[in-house]
């Protein structure tokens, strides 16, 4: 588990059962033996054993290793060790006569900010996934609905217009040759032959019965 999700888990479990005086610090610099140190008070026996139970109890729920449980008989001092991270629960007055605070409170943690951080891995864990699908899913759409329109609509504008404009410039030539000019006249030859042929062909029938 991330050290920073840990602490986190830790502070929210001892507020749960309101523990006093909470504090956490930065022990990577001081030990190799654990990374966050944590202490609390609590007023009673009875406080401290609860404070201890609600740390396990809420470190095993989100998957964490609890290595083991030390002073719950009395529950003047009961340390919970969580390997990367130990939690001192102690009454005021073993408190203020130990001053652990002075041995490794180097660098002291702020709640605050360690909720805020747990709260934005907490949220990123849940929110990545669908995040992924649905940006994937929209450019998938965008590609395939969109592209393909285009072309098509350009295509259909030319296939619309070019054909025509080509058949009225083929059509209009044909439309002005058919025309005939105005105030001429047009010369019929077959008209005036047929005529001489049949006064010929009656002359020749009137002589041959005149003789």
């Amino acid at each position: 588990m991330d050290i920073k999700k840990l602490q986190a888990i830790v502070i929210d479990a001892l507020e749960d059962v309101k523990a006093q005086d909470i504090r956490a610090y930065d022990t990577v610099h001081l030990t190799s033996m654990f990374d966050r140190l944590a202490i609390a008070s609590g007023t009673s026996n009875r406080q401290t054993k609860a404070l201890a139970a609600s740390v396990r109890d809420k470190v095993k729920e989100h998957g964490g290793n609890v290595v083991s449980i030390e002073g719950e008989e009395t529950g003047e001092w009961v340390l919970v060790d969580l390997g990367d991270m130990v939690v001192h629960i102690m009454q005021p007055a073993i408190r203020d006569y130990y001053r652990l605070e002075e041995i490794w409170g180097d660098k002291e943690i702020k709640l605050g900010a360690a909720k805020r951080i747990s709260k934005r891995t907490a949220s990123e864990e849940t929110e990545e996934a669908p995040k992924k699908r649905s940006r994937h899913l929209a450019a998938s759409q965008t590609t395939v609905d969109d592209e393909p329109k285009k072309p098509a609509r350009k295509t259909a504008a030319k296939t619309a217009t070019k054909p025509a404009t080509k058949t009225t410039a083929a059509k209009s030539p044909a439309r002005k040759t058919a025309k005939t000019p105005v105030g001429k006249t047009v010369k019929v030859a077959a008209a005036k032959t047929a005529a001489p042929r049949k006064t010929a062909a009656k002359r020749a029938s009137t002589k041959k019965a005149a003789v």
